[in-house]
């Protein structure tokens, strides 16, 4: 096998989604606590204002105890390259979410065992499946009161129509945990204790036991074992054997039980993923798909983020590498201007954290330092003209005008709002007709953060109001004499974004409706992918 395949087979490019408050950056750091990448949990150790996570690096993200930005972290274990991708949880950052969900290669849907289900769970899942994403499934917080196991895995199936087949089974829940048994290497892993006085996590003990082993009473408890024998029968009886083919085809869920706060069941999920989810495959692009053991680096930027350094105003472009061996120092072709780009500084992740990357295989996350040339979207190429595809921009759902307070600083507000909406989780209209910037977002939150960054780290005040629209669409088809037309009898209505693509401000629905009755033969697009 050569070196390319070898590097290839190892590498596993993962994202973890769940609605919020699930555990999902909780279990992120311990996940990270078993690669090695970090010393200590954070979530754990840490007290009121001291809490701290490795991949909420934004300072509104620890003011405020929310991700609002996807991170990446890299790391290895057990002779695997993980690419972990900690992606937003609160739907208001719904669009940094879908984007990054394109460049991995399976997902961890986190659940609360009191809640299952929830809406922003079902919606992330609706995603991976336009996608073909491959989904292991988390239960956390199995150490307080929850609901039964069976009630879950029933939720799962009948609501996301998956089939569901468990590989660890809890024994007890809440007050009566005792800890979970592996279905797979039979084995009992038994739930740890916190202490109190240093605030740690003691690692799970795990123990190859037998269920018909008549040691199991002694560790569990009688009842406890009893139980334990009785639901793991109905388990084998009700769901499917675990189907390697069915699960990477996104037909099939393993779910996993355990407490990213206790640190319990973490270290047998990353085992699992490790074991279970797939390596980096092919990816959609035109002409043709592009395989991973591809000679030529290729690969797309999904995501672009501004001022990780605040010192240098940087802009970094997070390129997801889908073929061939990357070395730093090598010229790639940007697709959009035709133009050779030397990526002389290129580094891997932990977080907010950079190290120099020196060679990077499909599957990586390779962060590029830029000054604006490199946007969402983009295809890099070391040779062959294609377009990975996939990668959409979303209508936004709110706007509003931008209220400078001083106005002597329109140019530096007029940098920072582009800067910041190269990110792709706001969206910037100059209108036409002159007046003030307006800016669009899926969220009302994203105003928060957009005015708080604004101040932060371009140190302008900045606010928001009303707008006299209610959505945007990209102008597309028809004949130039009709868009003209159009843009003349719209004129007040009409933007541009960035990239000089032609938008309409609709007043309301209804405005949208008649302007798509009067033309017709125009496209009135929510979402857009880069040309």
């Amino acid at each position: 096998m050569s070196t390319l395949a070898q590097e290839v087979a190892r590498r596993r490019t993962f994202a973890i989604i769940s609605h919020p408050d699930a555990g999902k950056t909780t279990l992120t750091e311990k996940l990270l606590l078993y690669g090695g990448a970090i010393q200590m949990a954070g979530a754990v150790r840490a007290r009121g204002a001291q809490r701290r996570t490795r991949s909420d690096w934004l300072a509104i993200e620890r003011e405020r105890g929310i991700s609002v930005t996807a991170s990446v972290m890299s790391f290895e274990h057990a002779g695997l390259a993980f690419n972990l991708l900690d992606t937003p949880g609160h739907e208001d950052f719904s669009e940094d979410t879908y984007r990054t969900l394109s460049a991995v290669d399976s997902a961890v849907m986190v659940l609360d065992a009191a809640r299952g289900i929830e809406a922003r769970t079902r919606k992330l899942f609706e995603v991976c499946r336009l996608r073909d994403v491959p989904i292991v499934t988390f239960v956390n917080k199995i150490d307080r009161e929850g609901r039964e196991p069976f009630d879950l895995l029933d939720e799962i199936e009948k609501t996301l129509a998956l089939d569901v087949t468990p590989l660890a089974w809890p024994i007890g829940m809440g007050g009566t945990l005792k800890g979970v048994y592996d279905l797979i290497g039979d084995r009992v892993l038994l739930a740890p204790r916190l202490s109190e006085a240093e605030g740690e996590v003691e690692r799970a003990e795990a123990i190859p036991l037998a269920l018909e082993d008549g040691r199991l009473d002694a560790l569990v408890g009688a009842e406890a074992a009893a139980r334990l024998r009785e639901e793991v029968a109905l388990v084998r009886g009700a769901c499917p054997p675990f189907d390697l083919g069915a699960f990477r085809a996104g037909h099939l869920t393993p779910v996993y039980f355990g407490s990213a706060l206790r640190n319990f069941g973490v270290r047998e999920l990353l085992d699992g993923i490790g074991r279970l989810a797939p390596a980096p495959g092919l990816r959609p692009a035109e002409p043709q798909p592009v395989a991973p053991d591809g000679e030529e680096v290729t690969g797309f930027v999904f995501k672009v983020q501004a001022n990780m350094d605040p010192l240098h105003r940087d802009r970094m472009a997070f390129f997801r590498q889908c073929s061939g061996r990357f070395r730093r120092g090598m010229k790639l072709t940007h697709l959009r201007s035709g133009k050779a780009i030397t990526v002389a500084s290129p580094v891997f992740f932990l977080a907010r954290e950079r190290g120099l990357a020196e060679e990077a295989y499909p599957g990586d996350i390779v962060g590029i330092p830029n000054h604006g040339s490199l946007r969402i979207g983009d295809t890099l190429t070391e040779g062959s003209a294609i377009r990975f595809t996939g990668i959409p921009n979303f209508a936004p759902e709110i706007l509003r005008r931008v209220r400078l307070d001083d106005p002597m600083k329109a140019k530096q507000l007029r940098r920072a709002l582009e800067n910041l909406s190269e990110e792709g989780v706001s969206r910037l209209f100059k209108p036409l007709n002159g007046s003030a910037w307006i800016v669009g977002v899926v969220g009302p939150l994203q105003f928060d953060v957009l005015a708080h960054r604004i101040r932060s780290e371009y140190d302008l005040r900045a606010g928001f109001e009303d707008a006299p629209f209610e959505t945007a669409r990209w102008i597309a088809g028809g004949e130039k004499s009709e868009i003209e037309r159009f843009v003349s009898a719209n004129s007040q209505a009409m933007a541009e974004d960035p990239d000089g693509a032609l938008v309409f401000l609709a007043r309301n629905a209804w405005a949208l409706g008649r302007a798509q009755e009067d033309f017709p033969k125009l496209t009135f697009a929510a979402v857009r992918e880069q040309a």
